[in-house]
């Protein structure tokens, strides 16, 4: 991954499955520069549903924007966008880039996606995998389980810039990569009548 990003030239967050020396599994997002340079990683702090069977926590340490030339970067996996304090403590560190890999293909996403955006006055990069049946082994060990449908994740992935518009056609049911250019003119302009952290904050009245 590293050679990749530095061939290319790119700023780079990408989702993996991180498996440490004790063997616990965690959800974690991978951060590299254009040198491929892995310049930080965020573990889901808290599985979701049946993932508390297979993976760990994470301990929070690592709740951080990453200040880039391209922008401060930082996100939250899947549910953890849910959370109001973690989504806060990267408000607080002036996110403008939030990266929110996910596995629900649900509308209701693409409206927590949106509310993230304006509520932190940040651009949203959504994404999501679209997988079928197709890109599983056929012997892949466990249970048979029913074959409800092909497409076992529809994808959904998207682009939100921090007034709440969606800058790209939402890419589901298909395999495809979706371009978006992002105008760091939003930020100033969408903070005017809004700043999550700033002026519409009144941390005096919640200590």
């Amino acid at each position: 991954m590293a050679n990749t990003v530095k061939k290319n030239g790119i700023d780079c967050c990408i989702g993996v499955i991180e498996r440490v020396r004790s063997g616990t599994l965690y959800f974690t997002i991978l951060y590299f520069d254009p040198e491929g340079k892995c310049i930080g990683k965020h573990r889901k702090i808290k599985p979701t549903a049946t993932e508390r069977i297979v993976w760990g926590e994470g301990d929070g340490s690592d709740l951080l924007v990453y200040d880039t030339p391209l922008d401060k970067i930082g996100g939250l996996i899947c549910s953890e966008s849910y959370m109001p304090q973690a989504r806060m403590r990267l408000y607080d560190q002036e996110i403008e880039i939030y990266v929110a890999p996910t596995a629900d293909h649900c509308d209701s996403w693409q409206h927590t996606i949106r509310h993230i955006a304006m509520e932190g006055r940040c651009f949203v990069l959504s994404c999501n995998q679209f997988v079928t049946l197709e890109d599983y082994p056929l012997d892949l060990p466990g249970e048979a389980v029913e074959k409800l449908s092909d497409i076992l994740s529809r994808g959904g992935s998207s682009v939100i810039d921090p007034l709440g518009n969606t800058l790209v056609h939402l890419l589901k049911d298909v395999e495809g990569i979706i371009y978006a250019n992002l105008s760091s003119d939003l930020f100033i302009q969408s903070k005017m009548d809004f700043d999550v952290t700033g002026h519409y904050a009144r941390k005096d009245l919640f200590r």
